[in-house]
């Protein structure tokens, strides 16, 4: 049984709302390129390149998509705009499934990986602080025992935003003063929490990317401090991005996948945007699993990214 509980009716209706702005988007965008016409031709498909790249889904994942289409349009001779929608749709499935995109329904924490070590990063402004405290009220409500590190020791905000989650949730926080080291945070943190019997711990790091080695040197120091505590620590570097923001997310993905080794993303501000294609794009293009999708402000708005169930609700329920 995984962390978290099965593709629940809730769910599902937070996803659809959540989608919906993107959704109305974007088929507005199809309906009106595909206006008057009867079969899909070469005019068809480059409105419908342009369609996917103004929706973010991104140049790359654009043309691999419309290759995909090409390809089924030679095979079948005739395709009407009718069956557009639903080409799209398996097509776009068929691209989440072949990358590694695993769905984290069935997540579990490994057998010896105790306290199980989650290192997030990504810029300030994303939703990080907040996706780590949805995640440990998620870790929590399975009964695991969560601790949370304050390791962005260069803005009190962030230390303060921490400790309200940690207050919020009810789970233990360890943080030092301002300006501290971040690795000796981060080591306090994991000798607490291996001390206490935790389960799971959250390490938030500083949102800077003023220059890449910077960010390199002060995560890779992170990193060598709490294996001299948990040896094998980081056991995932979880990158958050805002997908409101479109086509900087894919810039900061590319950006801090070369910085350090990221393991897994999480795309938070899905519902007030309209730009929820950035999810396929950065899915693709980076071959990370993107492992949560933020739908809201609520604590459960949080969710496990389940591929099926984001295709379906993009493309409606059929």
């Amino acid at each position: 049984m995984g962390i978290f509980s099965f593709f629940s009716k809730e769910k599902k209706e937070t996803l659809d709302k959540g989608l919906e702005k993107t959704k109305e988007s974007f088929f507005g965008k199809l309906t009106r390129a595909v206006a008057g016409k009867s079969k899909v031709d070469d005019d068809v498909l480059d409105r419908l390149e342009e369609v996917l790249v103004t929706s973010d889904v991104g140049v790359d994942t654009t043309l691999n998509i419309i290759d995909r289409i090409e390809k089924r349009v030679a095979r079948d001779k005739y395709v009407t705009v009718n069956e557009l929608n639903d080409i799209l749709r398996d097509e776009i499935a068929s691209l989440l499934t072949e990358n590694n995109t695993a769905d984290t329904e069935g997540f579990v924490l490994p057998e010896g990986k105790k306290p199980y070590v989650i290192m997030v990063v990504g810029v300030n402004g994303v939703g990080k602080t907040t996706t780590i405290g949805k995640l440990a009220y998620q870790f929590k409500k399975a009964g695991k025992k969560v601790y949370l590190g304050a390791s962005d020791t260069f803005r009190a905000a962030a230390v303060e935003q921490l400790e309200i989650w940690s207050e919020r949730v009810g789970v233990p926080i360890v943080k030092q003063q301002m300006g501290s080291d971040p690795a000796s945070v981060a080591f306090d943190t994991l000798s607490s929490a291996t001390a206490n019997g935790a389960d799971v711990v959250l390490i938030d790091t500083a949102g800077r990317l003023h220059n890449k080695k910077g960010l390199m040197d002060e995560l890779s120091k992170i990193k060598r401090v709490m294996q001299k505590v948990v040896p094998d620590a980081p056991h995932d570097v979880m990158l958050v991005l805002d997908g409101s923001t479109g086509q900087n997310a894919f810039e900061q993905a590319k950006q801090f996948t070369l910085a350090t080794e990221v393991t897994s993303m999480a795309i938070t501000k899905l519902d007030g945007t309209a730009k929820g294609g950035v999810v396929i794009g950065i899915s693709d293009q980076f071959k990370i699993p993107v492992r949560y999708i933020g739908l809201g402000e609520g604590v459960e708005d949080l969710q496990p990214f389940n591929r099926k169930e984001f295709v379906k609700s993009l493309f409606g329920n059929e």
